[in-house]
């Protein structure tokens, strides 16, 4: 008999009793099962994990981004209490970074109030453990909305591409939802749905579409950039969005599982694989705009962290270190900023009230 994992066995239960679920289905059940889902009861960071993100590579990354929020904090007027929020904060490791690069200017730092905002109770307890001892107030929430009014600034790094997204297949009738069933060997598989879409819930740039063509639409993103731009329109302050994904819609599947830092088949181990799929910062800078918020970017994280003095903190950490760890930082940098790694694939999107004006390095002509 196959070794099924818990959630595998749940989702295979409730697909003979009422039939298919959605992908997005499928992913939420992945990623937020309360009892078995990949981020509720375990550590997906690092050598021992999936997959390592950027604030685990370098200091660097999330120094860059806390001198990113002290100056949008200034543009804003330098209000005496700030909301610092991060969603997704993983380890704690970005806030952290955050927290140590802004005390070159201690009246925003005496300024914040930091807001963690995470489903898992494990992230959790690690977050507070890597918080320990910061010299200012911190507050989790397992919901964005439950993040209290006033000035608000907000980081989503590797946030958006967790969230569940929903696909689309072009077939001789029409468009189907994509669907995960049993086979006949009882075992999950990837299948169509046999109602077609109605033709207004399909994007107007996929409609022209080849037969087989996959489009990727994410209702969960949008609603939650929606609810920071509305967010940002009643109180006013600033968020940055970092994420691996494409700047404008287009059709394709980008639909991927990732197990012990190597790529897997998404129906692999579920709730044991970590889920996600690519961006789409166009459709999310829309949502943001519904809100009542204003988009700048996306750029590539290359660009925004090469304009923010990447190359320039390198060289100064450089200064005192030993042979063996300057080599270790330029390693670190590349990794950051190279073409052939997550320079180009990383995406950086600012969004702001509309009192803000354009924040650097937005405003700067584009070189991406």
């Amino acid at each position: 008999m196959k070794n099924r994992t818990p959630l595998e066995e749940q989702l295979i239960a409730e697909i003979k009793a009422d039939g298919p679920v959605s992908v997005e289905q499928f992913m939420t059940s992945c990623l937020g099962d309360p009892k078995h889902g990949y981020y509720m009861g375990k550590d997906p960071f690092g050598r021992g994990g999936d997959f390592t993100t950027a604030p685990e590579i370098s200091q660097m990354f999330g120094e860059a981004i806390g001198v990113w929020f002290a100056t949008a904090w200034q543009m804003m007027g330098s209000p005496k209490k700030v909301n610092l929020v991060e969603l997704g904060p993983g380890r704690g490791t970005l806030m952290a970074d955050m927290l140590r690069a802004v005390n070159v200017l201690p009246e925003f730092a005496e300024a914040i109030e930091v807001h963690m905002v995470d489903m898992s109770p494990a992230l959790r307890k690690i977050q507070g453990e890597t918080l320990k001892g910061v010299p200012v107030d911190v507050h989790w929430h397992q919901r964005f909305e439950q993040v209290p009014g006033g000035p608000t600034l907000i980081v989503a790094n590797e946030f958006f591409d967790a969230l569940a997204m929903k696909q689309i297949v072009r077939a001789g009738d029409g468009w189907h939802e994509r669907v995960v069933e049993l086979d006949d060997d009882g075992e999950l598989v990837l299948g169509l749905a046999d109602k077609a879409v109605p033709n207004a819930d399909v994007p107007f740039w996929a409609r022209g579409a080849d037969e087989g063509a996959i489009a990727e639409i994410a209702p969960q993103r949008l609603a939650v950039a929606e609810q920071i731009g509305a967010h940002l329109a009643r109180h006013g302050g600033a968020a940055l969005v970092i994420d691996y994904g494409h700047a404008l819609s287009f059709v394709g599947d980008t639909f991927q599982a990732v197990h012990k830092h190597k790529f897997v088949d998404v129906l692999h181990r579920p709730g044991q694989s970590d889920l996600t799929s690519h961006v789409d910062f166009e459709a999310l800078g829309e949502g943001f705009v519904a809100g009542g918020a204003v988009v700048h970017g996306p750029r590539t994280q290359q660009a925004f962290l090469i304009a923010m003095g990447l190359r320039e903190r390198e060289a100064m950490l450089k200064k005192k270190a030993p042979a063996r760890a300057r080599i270790m930082l330029s390693r670190q940098a590349e990794r950051l900023v190279s073409d052939k790694q997550m320079g180009h694939l990383f995406k950086v999107m600012a969004v702001t009230d509309k009192s803000l004006g354009k924040p650097h390095p937005f405003g700067e002509p584009v070189h991406d």
